[in-house]
């Protein structure tokens, strides 16, 4: 009988598995100690260190292992080339840099990199197509101008669009150079958002005029429920989810050898102006199909997939297949490193499958919101049945082994990708990882607790740390002891022992550079982006401690506007701190006009709760608000209190129940302390009005 002791005794551990299963380190090899490395020349970092000779054999035996004689990628990045994009640098309308290609140059100055993953450069090279590209007569993309792709399908009338970019001027410059060769001066005449991901909609406002929107004249068109899932994916964890940006997204990293390279879906999220106009027509069917100016559309609904709202298109005319972001040149998330719901990777390949069956055995091009297209009715069918396969098989053998006793904290050293899959390109880890993505299968299935009662109600990291360190004898033998792991290429064995003392004494500066040190050279060991960013993004704020970072306009007047005003009450109960409410009990009445709705919102048992459709026959008070002005305070343009004074408000009742409310929200730190002892350097948090919304930045992915 097989152990569970057994199957971990057979995970992927040699250089073989570790070059083509994306395993983190060579850790058995035997070494000898190095001398500690100076900085590394170039290196963004002044403290930062050049790659160790372990991580220089890791990458050299990954790069033995990889299918470079595959140059199909290549290939089908370069086909159909219009016209490059000239100007490198796209200046947003605030006065900055919303996009730069320059920055990403390097990558296609030299063959390889000691610093960057073989596999991983690979991928950044290919997201350098800077330009206008045909994919067949009467399709055309716009790549490398954001994170996503922007796409273009002659209409009857003018040019339907797939997925305006992130931002308003990188979709205006990607439409200016569509129009410059191949646009014809015909306008926008649809719009089609893909699914919920900000970088597929976020710059809708930089080709169409809203009012053409609202008079019928562009019509646009997204699944179902898009808006629920739009503003809710953003506000519930929004500032967690932003903080953890920084890691996932390197957003502290300049682009550089050592640093960041690329995000596998693209090159970096663009830093403009989010705008957002709501659809006017959602496909609800699972198999849909209509007309748009004129095109047969057969839509497909895949909720729950890349995005908790999504859906693929079928042209049949131009037997043409877009498959959103559900299939593209990598191996997706199924557990987000932002935090998001996880995904479920059996539906997923379901509706991969059912997209094959009803339209891959007849397309001849397939194209997506990330990447370049796939030509030939075998390579279509190539992709995705192996697309297929892979979360299929993701979900189940993790599934086969979880029920064999394999655990949360032991599955990522214990499940492989099958070896066929593992040696194809689109089917590699550029954006989810199938380290983390393992986990998450678990996560989805049977939670976090792995069944040990140990681990059940765990001491929290600065409480048992301090007992750790002391049983290992203190602080100088676990920097003595953690350097020489490091200087054998042990780094995940080091990271055991420097991250306890770190937690334990977060002030220690000798211990918070070394476990920086060896952050550094896992990061550099990496394939997947994601992990790449975090561990390096977790280096610099050990040595430079947290600082702002890049930031993108965030409180986009338009992501507020769509919040539904429940999302929004649900978000203030999030917002309040339940100790600063204790022993507060009242009810109040919330009328908004305009759109009819009506709420009962009660505060009682330290904890803010919200039902739409009633209202109290004694409430403590009554508020009466236009939605529309309402708006106006969870923008953070008009406090409530000054629209009481105003009269815009109207109010019966106790109305120092307002204030008193007010008085227990909190503002979220979106620079909170991630690694200890970083947190000096963080600036202070302008603080919001108590009935302000805050959805923080959008999350693209």
């Amino acid at each position: 009988m097989v152990s569970r002791r057994d199957i971990l005794k057979s995970g992927p551990a040699s250089a073989a598995a570790f070059a083509i299963g994306g395993n983190f380190l060579l850790e058995g090899t035997p070494a000898r100690a190095d001398t500690p490395a100076p900085p590394a020349a170039g290196h963004f970092h002044p403290r930062g260190k050049a790659p160790s000779r372990h991580t220089v054999a890791v990458l050299k035996a990954a790069r033995e292992g990889l299918p470079f004689h595959d140059t199909r990628d290549f290939d089908e990045q370069k086909r159909g080339l219009i016209a490059p994009m000239t100007e490198m640098v796209i200046a947003a309308d605030g006065g900055h840099v919303a996009w730069d290609m320059n920055s990403f140059q390097f990558l296609d100055q030299q063959q390889e990199f000691d610093s960057i993953h073989p596999s991983l450069h690979r991928i950044s090279r290919l997201n350098n197509n800077y330009g206008l590209y045909e994919v067949v007569p009467g399709i055309y993309q716009v790549r490398g101008f954001d994170l996503s792709d922007i796409s273009f399908v002659r209409g009857k009338t003018g040019w339907i669009v797939f997925d305006p970019l992130v931002s308003a001027e990188t979709a205006r410059a990607a439409w200016r150079l569509f129009q410059a060769h191949k646009g014809e001066g015909l306008p926008v005449s649809a719009i089609i958002y893909s699914h919920t991901h900000g970088d597929h909609w976020g710059g809708v406002r930089g080709i169409v005029d809203e009012a053409d929107v609202r008079s019928g004249k562009i019509p646009i068109i997204a699944p179902i429920d898009f808006m629920d899932f739009t503003v809710s994916e953003n506000v519930y964890a929004g500032n967690a989810m932003n903080r953890r940006l920084f890691y996932q997204y390197g957003l502290l990293l300049k682009a550089a050898p050592h640093g960041y390279v690329g995000q596998g879906l693209g090159t970096r999220v663009s830093a403009g102006s989010v705008g957002l106009i709501a659809p006017t027509r959602f496909v609800r069917e699972p198999i849909e199909e209509f007309e748009v100016d004129g095109v047969r559309m057969v839509f497909q609904n895949t909720p729950n997939t890349e995005a908790p709202r999504e859906m693929n298109t079928w042209i049949p005319d131009l037997k043409a297949l877009w498959m959103a972001e559900n299939v593209t040149a990598t191996l997706h998330n199924i557990y987000t490193l932002r935090g998001a719901q996880v995904r479920d990777p059996l539906a997923w390949s379901k509706y991969i499958s059912e997209a094959l069956y009803r339209f891959g055995l007849q397309a001849e091009v397939m194209f997506a919101s990330h990447h370049w297209p796939r030509w030939g009715n075998a390579r279509i069918q190539e992709i995705l049945r192996g697309q297929r396969d892979l979360y299929a098989n993701m979900n189940n053998q993790v599934l086969h082994l979880a029920n064999q006793g394999v655990t949360i904290n032991e599955i990522h050293n214990v499940y492989e990708v099958p070896k066929s899959l593992q040696a194809r390109w689109d089917c590699r880890g550029y954006h989810g990882s199938p380290q983390h993505n393992a986990r998450g299968v678990i996560q989805r299935y049977l939670g976090f607790w792995d069944c040990n009662p140990a681990t059940l109600i765990p001491l929290s990291p600065s409480d048992s740390a301090p007992l750790y360190v002391e049983m290992m004898g203190g602080s100088a033998k676990i920097i003595a002891r953690g350097r020489a792991l490091h200087d054998e290429g042990k780094y995940m064995l080091a990271v055991e022992i420097v991250n306890k003392l770190v937690q334990a004494e977060p002030q220690n500066t000798e211990a918070k550079e070394l476990l920086a040190d060896i952050f550094e050279q896992i990061g550099y060991q990496q394939e997947n982006p994601g992990l790449r960013n975090s561990f390096l993004n977790g280096a610099y704020e050990l040595r430079s401690g947290i600082s702002q970072g890049e930031k993108v306009s965030s409180s986009s007047p338009d992501v507020i506007r769509a919040m539904t005003t429940e999302l929004f009450l649900n978000f203030l109960g999030i917002r309040m701190d339940s100790r600063k409410a204790e022993g507060l009990r009242f009810t109040i009445n919330l009328v908004t006009p305009d759109n009819g709705e009506k709420f009962i919102i009660e505060l009682d048992n330290a904890t803010l709760t919200n039902i739409a459709g009633f209202q109290a026959e004694k409430p403590d008070l009554t508020l009466t608000i236009n939605r529309s002005d309402l708006e106006q305070t969870m923008m953070g343009t008009k406090t409530l209190a000054a629209q009481i004074a105003d009269g815009t408000a109207k109010v019966t009742g106790d109305v120092s129940i307002l204030a008193k409310l007010a008085a227990t929200m909190i503002d979220f730190d979106p620079r909170f302390e991630v690694m200890p002892g970083t947190a000096a350097k963080a600036k202070e948090v302008v603080a919001a009005d108590g009935f302000e919304a805050v959805p923080e930045k959008i999350i693209a992915e």
